[in-house]
């Protein structure tokens, strides 16, 4: 592991640690592996002077390349070019890993599956990940139809996390400690597949039952010392989203678990699919303990929206330009998902009508899966290189992308296709920034001290 990300997992301790004092402070999670995304990213990251927490998931990025065809040692470079060109300090800046576990090779027997999942969580440690999410919650081919008990989950984490800490074994001395997430009511890796009634709160009763399981299990697999780098507990806080819905955070219901959390160790919630959530239930939730918030949907939703508002823009300002050739960018993406329906067919039902609004514009956002595609980066560097070369008025940019045209008209931004990209991805950040508290002057002070 590089140096520079020496310090990383203690500076989300220490967010965690006035959290837990009851400061309304918190960090959230980029999971995502799209480029505009971690671009846009690593600019609020510098623009707030915060800690970044980037993760890949166990879909994205995986041994065999994940549907992103990166590998973890990949993702790690490419995370690590992106802020070196725009200066963030590497210090500041923490990898992790979400939902490392057997989940993409659930259909095989969960012996192959584990094994798999052991392997992931390797490379993920050998490429300089510090957060692990060990998630083994999820059903393998010989479970059964219940799946796994809550002590097989923890039996399994135990054995994901003795993999982990064997590799860093492997790593220079003085190299920053792994920290883990735990726990066995995970939601669904990107949104639930159906719409319904919002999800159970998880009994605040449980949770002790939960951490002793865990503990017990570190200590069968002699990784005790981990536990007191366990700095996150994932329970379902009731919120989700799907299709076409999303099930807001009622504070109500899941009150008693702000008290249920014990003074040891030193963990905080972690709270899943919080995509879509009002400002007010994503500072709530950080008040009320879940100081780590995931989101990643919502983040290529939003890269979504900006690269079609640009594509009416496009066909407004140029559609008549002798010479020019047009981007097909939403003809390219729906080709390619009904070329390989694999992932968001279960996800959607409907008429064809319905599954053709679905693909593109649902709130579960499956066609991020499709932005890697050949033929769709190709009318996607046309649409840039088509708008690059002739800027378009800027009373298209107000019309189709208002916040973006106050930001130029002020000087913030670049009348630049990627730039209005990332300004409009930078929108979700900067609630999710809001919400997780000012830590700008409190990060400055602690800089000092060290």
């Amino acid at each position: 592991m590089e140096p520079q990300l020496k310090n990383a997992s203690a500076r989300l301790q220490q967010i965690i640690g006035r959290n837990r004092r009851g400061e309304k402070v918190g960090v959230y999670a980029v999971c995502s592996a799209h480029p505009s995304v971690i671009a846009a990213a690593v600019r609020q990251a510098l623009e707030d002077e915060s800690v970044l927490l980037v993760e890949s998931t166990s879909s994205q990025v995986n041994q065999s390349g994940g549907y992103t065809g990166q590998t973890p040692p990949q993702f790690a470079d490419f995370v690590r070019l992106a802020i070196r060109r725009a200066g963030l300090p590497p210090q500041r800046v923490l990898l992790g890993g979400d939902h490392l576990g057997p989940y993409p090779w659930r259909d095989q027997p969960a012996a192959v599956a584990m094994s798999s999942a052991c392997e992931l969580v390797r490379a993920c440690v050998l490429a300089g990940y510090n957060k692990i999410h060990l998630d083994a919650s999820m059903a393998c081919a010989d479970d059964g139809k219940s799946g796994p008990g809550e002590s097989t989950i923890a039996q399994r984490a135990a054995t994901l996390c003795r993999a982990a800490e064997s590799a860093f074994e492997h790593l220079p001395p003085g190299s920053s400690p792994l920290v883990y997430v735990i726990g066995t009511e995970i939601p669904a890796p990107g949104g639930e597949s159906l719409a319904g009634n919002p999800p159970t709160v998880s009994p605040s009763d449980q949770i002790p039952r939960t951490l002793e399981l865990f503990r017990a299990a570190f200590a069968e697999q002699n990784v005790t010392s981990a536990w007191e780098r366990v700095i996150g507990l994932v329970v379902q806080p009731g919120v989700e989203f799907g299709e076409n819905v999303i099930f807001d955070y009622d504070p109500q219901k899941a009150n008693s678990l702000s008290s249920a959390l014990p003074k040891n160790p030193h963990l905080v919630y972690e709270a899943h699919s919080t995509d879509y959530q009002p400002p007010p239930a994503l500072a709530h939730m950080v008040e009320d303990h879940f100081a780590i918030l995931k989101v990643g949907p919502q983040l290529t939703f939003a890269f979504r929206e900006a690269v079609l508002a640009l594509t009416a823009i496009e066909r407004e300002s140029l559609g008549r330009r002798e010479g020019v050739r047009l981007s097909q960018v939403r003809e390219a993406l729906e080709a390619a998902m009904l070329r390989n329906p694999a992932y968001w067919r279960s996800y959607y039902q409907g008429s064809e009508d319905e599954l053709r609004l679905a693909r593109v514009y649902s709130y579960s956002d499956r066609c991020r899966y499709y932005w890697g595609d050949t033929a769709v980066q190709h009318e996607l560097a046309q649409l840039r290189a088509n708008l690059d070369a002739s800027h378009p008025p800027l009373t298209l940019v107000s019309q189709y992308l208002p916040t973006q045209y106050e930001a130029i008209r002020s000087g913030r931004l670049e009348a630049n296709a990627e730039d209005m990209i990332q300004e409009h991805i930078r929108a979700v950040l900067r609630v999710y920034a809001a919400a997780c508290g000012k830590l700008r002057k409190k990060l400055r002070k602690t800089e000092c001290i060290q």
